[in-house]
């Protein structure tokens, strides 16, 4: 698969706004390119369930605004992950319940990011109602036969596979930050809250956070300007060497060898730069945090999904009767300490966390498995538990040894410090060489569907 190096849908949307600004490119001929590739691969990727048929004719309207009328996103194509309404596009949740079913709306995070002249290119696959049920289709760019994670997978490899070069995406355990490590993109989960979930299909309320995908950390940090992201928590923070703890977490045993040498590798290239980089081992008491996360996720998904359950019967997929039937059988004295641990673990961590700069922790077990399921959410559902920001960070193992697919790095940071954490991981992206992500290396992909 060759990519001519001259297509502007490669370009991060920093630098294709920087061309919108100075009339270098039109927004219609940068719609028009991202719809080329679209075109040319998506049979293979699956990334899209809808495609915006107004999409060109929206380009060449905000191509007509005068610069004074015209938004921080003028003229980018973006991807929203199919459990946000759009009015003007079907939300099916990818349910079979829902198909074709159309919203009067959008949801508040597409209302703002349209209002900013961004045009929504389409809607993108999920893991069914971004829980549980049917998987996405959606293949990994860098290998047709793997998953591109989930349940954010076709945003993920939307922008890995330079369809676009921003997507929404929801994360309610991994579904943000581990669909980023498996295709190589950058990834921002907000910290819990932060960004209004009004209008897109909810799980668990204690957890559900919009994310999206970029192709820098300086895309990441465009978006979260635009959600009012910038506001700071008055952290102290280094202008030198950064002060970074690394973590495994306590499920060490369960990573792979990719996974442990990128954080190794990490470590290693960031003390080399001059940073101070520290183990870091978590309470005894954070081994119940994924077992808190399960507790909830069901109880409150046994909520979300009992009306479904009730009106549709067996047409319903049979994983989520699971929740509403209890079939963990968890108690409400275990909901209760599950609550209870989730806020004493939340000021626990803030506390910890405001002795570095950053934290860093696996992204993912390890590479993009084969076949389509979501993956392992254990190396970042306490992470979602704990509310905090977190951002992927693809890491490159070629200088170090044979890595031909993508792995990543979470960076966290306390609660609510996101703007903290984005200033920080501009530095850490440049030294852990994480640049042009996507499809590497001008090579063809391996596989075909499953």
């Amino acid at each position: 698969m060759s990519l001519a190096a001259s297509s502007p849908n490669q370009l991060t949307a920093s630098e294709m706004l920087a061309m919108l600004a100075d009339d270098r490119i039109s927004a219609r001929d940068l719609v028009a390119a991202c719809l080329e590739r679209i075109e040319a691969r998506d049979g293979d990727v699956r990334a899209w369930l809808a495609v915006n048929p107004q999409a060109l004719a929206e380009a060449e309207r905000l191509d007509a605004l005068p610069r004074q009328r015209r938004g921080r996103l003028h003229g980018l194509p973006i991807a929203v992950k199919d459990v946000f309404d759009t009015h003007d596009m079907p939300t099916t949740y990818n349910s079979p319940l829902y198909g074709g079913f159309q919203p009067a709306a959008d949801a508040a995070a597409v209302d703002l990011l349209r209002a900013e002249g961004a045009i929504v290119l389409g809607k993108t696959d999920t893991t069914e109602f971004a829980a549980a049920g049917q998987d996405a289709r959606t293949g990994n760019p860098h290998d047709l036969t793997r998953t591109s994670g989930g349940s954010s997978a076709g945003s993920a490899a939307a922008v890995a596979d330079f369809h676009v070069p921003l997507a929404l995406a929801t994360q309610t355990g991994g579904s943000t930050i581990r669909p980023a490590s498996f295709c190589g993109v950058y990834a921002f989960k907000p910290s819990f809250g932060r960004v209004s979930r009004e209008g897109m299909k909810l799980y668990a309320v204690s957890f559900d956070t919009v994310g999206w995908y970029g192709r820098s950390v300086a895309d990441l940090a465009l978006l979260a300007s635009v959600f009012g992201l910038d506001e700071p928590l008055l952290l102290a923070g280094s202008q030198d060497a950064l002060k970074i703890a690394v973590t495994t977490g306590p499920f060490h045993d369960r990573l792979e060898d990719a996974s442990l040498e990128a954080l190794a590798t990490a470590a290693g290239r960031l003390r080399e730069a001059g940073h101070q980089v520290h183990s870091l081992d978590l309470p005894a008491d954070f081994d119940a945090l994924d077992r808190h996360h399960r507790v909830i996720l069901h109880r409150e998904g046994q909520a979300a999904f009992r009306n479904l359950a009730r009106r549709h019967g067996t047409l319903l997929h049979d994983d989520f009767h699971h929740r509403v039937d209890n079939r963990d059988r968890t108690t409400l004295t275990d909901l209760r300490e599950a609550y209870d641990g989730m806020a004493l673990a939340r000021i626990a961590f803030d506390e910890i966390a405001t002795n570095y700069d950053v934290v860093i922790a696996p992204s993912a077990a390890g590479v993009a498995p084969v076949g389509r399921k979501p993956g392992d959410p254990v190396f970042n559902a306490s992470w979602t538990l704990l509310g905090v920001p977190c951002l992927n960070v693809p890491i490159d193992l070629e200088a170090s040894g044979d890595q031909p697919l993508p792995i990543g790095v979470t960076l966290i940071a306390p609660r609510f410090a996101d703007s903290h954490l984005l200033a920080h991981a501009s530095r850490i992206a440049e030294v852990l060489n994480a640049k042009a992500p996507g499809i590497k290396n001008v090579r063809e992909c391996r596989g075909s569907r499953p």
